[in-house]
């Protein structure tokens, strides 16, 4: 009986070590995902020249947005292209805003997902599903843009 006990004891002392260097996995992945959605966002800006120039890319970015957002345009004028919420968890949604700066511009685009997020900025249940989809969209978005604007 004291054997039962003692092994009981052991894997009960063993799973609560894996439970913990679990946990530690888990928060250096957190970081490590959240070190990476702060470069997309920092990724996720550009500058325009002129009026010509920021009215072509502010028409990419409204084809961006809409081609990447798992909800319709729900605003799109000079300064900001807004799609609704996400409705349903783990989906991505984004959006854009244009600052005027001299004569040009700076376009940024940014993301949101339902289910991202928990209580005090915690892992939400869909956080590796939407970080899947926010950060190679916001790294691909300037890209897109530089594509697109050579082109024409």
């Amino acid at each position: 009986m004291k054997t039962t006990i003692a092994i009981a004891l052991a894997a009960l002392a063993l799973s609560g070590c894996m439970s913990a260097e679990k946990q530690e996995a888990q928060a250096r992945d957190f970081t490590r995902s959240e070190n990476l959605l702060d470069s997309a966002q920092r990724n996720a800006a550009v500058g325009c020249a002129d009026q010509a120039q920021c009215d072509k890319a502010w028409s990419l970015t409204k084809d961006y947005v809409a081609a990447h957002s798992s909800t319709s345009i729900v605003r799109a004028d000079a300064v900001a292209i807004e799609t609704d919420v996400p409705n349903r968890s783990g989906h991505a949604v984004f959006s854009a805003t244009r600052v005027a700066k001299g004569s040009g511009a700076t376009i940024t685009l940014y993301a949101q997902c339902r289910g991202m997020y928990g209580q005090d900025r915690a892992m939400g249940s869909d956080y590796d599903d939407c970080v899947k989809q926010i950060g190679p969209t916001q790294n691909g978005f300037v890209p897109y843009l530089q594509k697109h604007l050579s082109s024409q």
